[in-house]
């Protein structure tokens, strides 16, 4: 078994990004109560001027991780009540992870947006009704864009904005266009891919998925997971994932908005 290391939540921050820590509310600096818990080794901050686009599946560059690094990723939340008992797995662990919603989602369950900033998650956006961004008008991918946003900032924060408090986004299927990525690059918004993914959108048990994101995270060493919180099969097999990082010598990273990349969003 590999050395566990400390699960204590330590700010190892890149970039100007320790005030974006204090900007963001629901991020609490907190021991972890197991003494044996995975944790979150470090924080890291991501910078639209300068990661724009991150993910290898979709982008040349990404995240600059370390072997054994990972970065956990949610995609088409929030849903009861499998969201939930992701939540509750990563708490289990003292484990944080950015959760990229689904605006129609994030609407009709304020509540769970809420708990998942509380629990100290990062939230991204996802659109508003999860299209296919690269086969609808322009002017129909915006209105996904920024309706999402708005939906994802009233459930957390009470407020109809279509500028991001953290400017994180993903396309839906991983599917976009060039003039969306300028759009988005313009108003200061990271475009996440991923590295690698459990593809649970197929059908399999949850001892399938984790065999299968198990094999890949060995072979590529570390990057961005892609994980979908409303399925069953990765709420069922998250606390064994979560183990295995564990036992295997991994590293959480856990991200943040860089300061500058706020402040482009707000100029939007």
């Amino acid at each position: 078994m590999a050395k566990m290391h400390r699960p204590k939540w330590t700010s190892i921050i890149v970039g100007p990004a320790l005030a974006a820590l204090t900007a963001i509310g629901s991020v609490e600096a907190a021991d972890c109560p197991r003494s044996d818990a995975l944790g979150t080794s470090r924080v890291l901050s991501v910078d639209a001027k300068t990661t724009p686009r991150v993910g290898l599946k979709s982008f040349p560059q990404t995240l600059p991780l370390a072997d054994h690094e990972v970065v956990l990723t949610f995609d088409d939340g929030p849903r009861p009540p499998m969201t939930s008992k992701v939540l509750a797995a990563l708490a289990q662990e003292c484990v944080r992870a950015t959760f990229f919603l689904v605006g129609r989602s994030a609407a009709e369950y304020p509540d769970l947006v809420k708990r998942i900033a509380r629990e100290g998650h990062t939230i991204g956006h996802h659109t508003w009704s999860h299209p296919y961004m690269a086969r609808i008008p322009a002017d129909a991918a915006k209105y996904e864009i920024d309706r999402g946003i708005a939906s994802d900032e009233m459930a957390l924060h009470g407020v109809s904005t279509t500028t991001p408090s953290t400017p994180f986004f993903r396309f839906p299927y991983f599917e976009q266009t060039q003039a969306q990525l300028d759009l988005l690059q313009s108003r200061g918004i990271v475009v996440f891919g991923a590295d690698l993914w459990a593809s649970d959108w197929n059908d399999m048990t949850p001892e399938q998925e984790l065999k299968l994101v198990t094999e890949r995270l060995a072979a590529a060493g570390k990057g961005i997971i892609l994980f979908h919180d409303p399925q069953a099969r990765t709420a069922a097999m998250m606390p064994a994932f979560l183990r295995y990082l564990r036992e295997n010598g991994f590293h959480v990273v856990h991200l943040v908005p860089a300061v500058t990349s706020q402040k482009n969003a707000n100029a939007h």
